[in-house]
Formats: C-alpha cells, sequence, structure tokens
C-alpha cells in the first residue's frame, strides 16, 4: 500500500505520522520507502550538527553506522524509460524507475533499516510543491562494493496525488536515502542525530502529460462514388481538476486514409478543433477504405490516433 508521512521538523524535533517500513527485506536488494524517505532526510538533515554528526556538504566522510551526511549519490536516474507520463483522470499509472547507487564501502545499502527512494517534485527541492512517489520500495543489487542498481517505480493517483492541470509540465527527479541505524523507523530518536542521510536534487527528470483521445465518424455508409464524405469526430484530454475528459481547443488534427487492402494511412487534409473539441471536415469519396484522425500531440498531452472507420463506396 502507500505509505504518506507528514513531517514537522522544529528545533531538532521530528513529529511522525503513518511512518512505515516494509516489513521484509527485499530478496536481492536494500528495502525502500515511499514519501517518508524524503521527510526524514530532510528532516535530518535540519537536525542540530554534534561533534559525531558534522556535515562535510554535499557529501560526508561518516560512515553508515555515524549519524550525518551519507557517502551515497545517486545516478543514470530514468523515470519511465525516458517518455512522458500519460494520467488519465481516475486510474492510478505506474510506471518503472531506474537508478545507480555509489557509496562509501561502509555504507551498509543492504541493512534492515537503510532505505532508499527516488521522487518526482516540482517547485524547490526543500519545500516542493508536489511530489510523486511509488506504491513499493526500489530492489537494489550490488554491481560491486560500492556501486548498486535499483529499480523501483512511481505511482501516479491523479485525486490522491492532487495533480492540478498545471502539472501537466515537466518534474525533476530527487534521490533520498535514511540510514536509521538501529533507531527505531517509527520512532527515532527526536534529535535525529543518530541517523544518517542523502538528499540530492536534479537528479533526472520526467514529463507528465493529460491523458487524450479522439473520435471518428465518417458518414454517409455506404456512398456512391464522387458524393461528398463527411468526417466528424472530437479531440479531448483529461482535466485533473474535475476528473472529466474536456475538449481540447484550437488544435490542428490531421484527416487521414487508409485504402482498403493498404498499410500505409495517408493524410488528406488538416482540421482544426473547435471551442468544444469537434472535428469536422469534407472529403469527395473515390475508393473504399478507412478514415480517421490522427493528433500529433504537444508537450501537455500526449499523441493519439482514433480508430478507422470504414466507409464502402458504390
Amino acid at each position: 500500500m502507500r505509505i504518506r508521512a507528514t513531517v514537522a521538523a522544529v528545533s531538532g524535533a521530528l513529529a511522525l505520522s503513518a511512518l512505515a517500513l516494509p516489513t521484509a527485506a527485499q530478496a536481492d536488494g536494500a528495502q525502500g520507502s515511499t514519501g517518508s524517505v524524503a521527510d526524514v532526510a530532510r528532516a535530518a538533515q535540519s537536525a542540530p550538527a554534534t561533534d559525531s554528526a558534522a556535515k562535510f556538504g554535499a557529501r560526508s566522510v561518516s560512515p553508515a553506522s555515524e549519524p550525518g551526511e551519507l557517502d551515497l549519490t545517486f545516478s543514470k536516474v530514468v523515470v519511465n524509460g525516458g517518455k512522458p507520463i500519460v494520467v488519465g483522470t481516475t486510474l492510478t499509472k505506474t510506471v518503472t524507475t531506474t537508478f545507480t547507487l555509489t557509496h562509501a564501502a561502509d555504507v551498509d545499502i543492504f541493512a534492515p533499516d537503510f532505505v532508499v527512494d527516488v521522487s518526482l517534485y516540482r517547485g524547490s527541492f526543500d519545500t516542493p510543491t508536489n511530489e510523486l512517489y511509488g506504491d513499493e520500495p526500489p530492489v537494489c543489487k550490488a554491481a560491486s562494493a560500492t556501486v548498486a542498481t535499483c529499480k523501483g517505480q512511481i505511482s501516479v493517483w491523479p485525486r490522491i496525488d492532487l495533480l492540478g492541470n498545471s502539472d501537466a509540465t515537466k518534474w525533476a527527479a530527487g534521490g533520498f536515502a535514511v540510514a536509521y541505524n538501529g533507531e527505531d523507523p517509527a520512532d527515532p530518536d527526536p534529535d535525529l542525530t543518530k541517523i544518517g542521510f542523502a538528499l540530492q536534487e536534479k537528479v533526472g527528470s520526467s514529463s507528465l502529460q493529460r491523458a487524450s483521445k479522439v473520435t471518428v465518424n465518417a458518414a454517409p455508409e455506404p456512398v456512391k462514388k464522387g458524393k461528398t464524405i463527411t468526417v466528424t469526430g472530437k479531440l479531448s484530454r483529461a482535466n485533473w481538476e474535475d476528473y472529466q475528459y474536456h475538449g481540447y481547443t484550437a488544435q490542428p488534427v490531421k484527416l487521414q486514409f487508409l485504402k482498403k487492402g493498404s498499410k500505409t494511412w495517408s493524410t488528406v487534409k488538416t482540421a482544426t478543433t473547435s471551442s468544444l473539441g469537434t472535428l469536422k471536415a469534407t472529403v469527395t469519396a473515390s475508393v473504399d477504405g478507412y478514415w480517421r484522425y490522427s493528433f500529433a500531440g504537444t508537450a501537455s498531452t500526449p499523441a493519439t490516433s482514433s480508430t478507422g472507420d470504414f466507409v464502402d463506396v458504390k
């Protein structure tokens, strides 16, 4: 199940709500968590430094058995194979993340109380306006004593993640790791000085897109050769604010034809969607074949094509 956490770090104190670790270790990899990892790492970073928890900038010589910043970095982060994440209005969209961890030999990423995750975020890395995590922890495999390759996921729930239409844009990826060092993950030391952590911003990126669909209807069917065929349709896309599909206005959409027996679609003309997202074009009937509308897509909306509508020409 998805794990959500609300964390507050005030004067070094930590308040955790709904924080949990997986109950069993992954067979071949490090355990992970979801949103809680980022929150705990940020809170640990803000905790007062002590002699045994001195901070050394982005990386630290502190071993995993001591508090402070872990000598660990994220690289080669790829979300959804480098493709945009297309999200509709109701169903959860889950995509794969892959990344590499490079760490000091004494940082035990396979310890039962070590958690790691890669998330997507918008806005500031320290105070993001929105974040996306996975429902399951990533699994890591050792490539050497200091390098591991990991596979995780990002899950997008349109309603639970409180997506707005402005979220259909580019997101940055951030890496988070927490070494609890024997502390109870559900009730760690309030000042967090016993916890090791790693945070790394802009380790990759991905884009969210609003799912789209286009319809077509060619009429009349059948039609006499030389007569007019009217091809109507509608281009619509997901609205993440009312969870409905609405017409996508003022968009160029290609009207394409596939001759019966052929395998190649050809573009006949381009129509533009109305204020309601509707489409209408007329053509002259010549031979039997299929008609469809094909939308090339935009930065916020993926390409889509309708199924073909067959017209019998007499």
